[in-house]
């Protein structure tokens, strides 16, 4: 599997950074934020960033509305989000937003790891068709 990275977005620390810790051992390049508030800075911050996993109950700023907040200021970032309160309502809203899936907690690692790995799929055909645009683009420009 190709290493990306992964941005788990949870407010509860101890679930966080587990999943986190468990991600690097798999060979992917994790890091933890507590907050939607947090992530946004976080993604701002990071030049190479592919996947947030994103829990949808948090205080402050819910997942929703910081799915919403990630669609618009980073659009090729792939988000999953994640929900320990079985609310498929609230997952299929982050579908209709623009998140890649969702997923249950409490976690299973092999199934979550092969959503990741979709998403970050996902993201980087959308990165290399931007970049064959741009080439075609470059190629038929008059010189």
């Amino acid at each position: 599997m190709k290493k990306f990275n992964v941005l788990v977005v949870d407010d509860e620390q101890e679930f966080r950074e587990l999943t986190v810790k468990r991600l690097n051992k798999r060979g992917l390049e994790a890091k933890g934020a507590e907050s939607g508030a947090e992530a946004l800075k976080k993604l701002e911050h990071s030049k190479h960033n592919d996947v947030a996993l994103l829990d949808v109950k948090m205080p402050g700023m819910d997942g929703i509305e910081t799915l919403r907040q990630i669609r618009a200021q980073h659009p090729l970032v792939e988000v999953v989000l994640l929900t320990g309160h079985a609310s498929v309502d609230s997952g299929v809203e982050g579908m209709k937003l623009g998140a890649f899936g969702y997923l249950l907690k409490p976690i299973e690692l092999e199934p979550h790891v092969e959503k990741l790995a979709e998403a970050y799929e996902k993201k980087r055909l959308h990165e290399e068709k931007i970049e064959q645009a741009q080439t075609k683009k470059f190629m038929s420009m008059p010189t």
